[in-house]
């Protein structure tokens, strides 16, 4: 198997919704399990939250998250941004996504034609995770 490169989102207690939400957006096939199914916690509390979650789309597309434990420090969204891309052929699949990520999103860039000639958009999602989406050459 050859070297991949995956998003891993972490989340406070939310990580089910999160992951049940981007399912919605990309669809694919959803895994989970708990701190509870693997004893990995002591904590009453953290039976039921998520301690890995992977969605794997029809296309390749490779999305995991977890809970934070209670036990350690978590900043929404941390200090990174999801980046999705791909050429005019792409065009409907990454609109598509950008609309159904906007859902409750704060949009920081709406999705149009940038200066250097593609349409680009940037939002963050209800979760507090920042997205960018970069469709080359397209128009509109």
């Amino acid at each position: 198997m050859p070297s991949r490169l995956n998003p891993y989102l972490s989340f406070r207690d939310n990580a089910r919704e999160a992951m049940d939400f981007y399912q919605s957006v990309f669809g694919g096939e959803l895994t989970r399990s708990t701190f509870g199914e693997f004893g990995v916690s002591q904590d009453p509390a953290e039976q039921d939250k998520i301690m890995h979650s992977q969605l794997i789309g029809s296309n390749g597309l490779v999305l995991m998250g977890a809970d934070t434990p209670n036990s350690m420090d978590y900043t929404p969204g941390g200090s990174i941004s999801v980046s999705l891309s791909g050429d005019s052929d792409a065009d409907a699949e990454l609109r598509g996504y950008w609309e159904g990520l906007a859902d409750g999103a704060t949009v920081i860039e709406p999705l149009t034609v940038a200066p250097w000639g593609d349409a680009f958009g940037m939002l963050t999602d209800r979760f507090g995770v920042t997205w960018m989406v970069n469709i080359a050459g397209a128009t509109g």
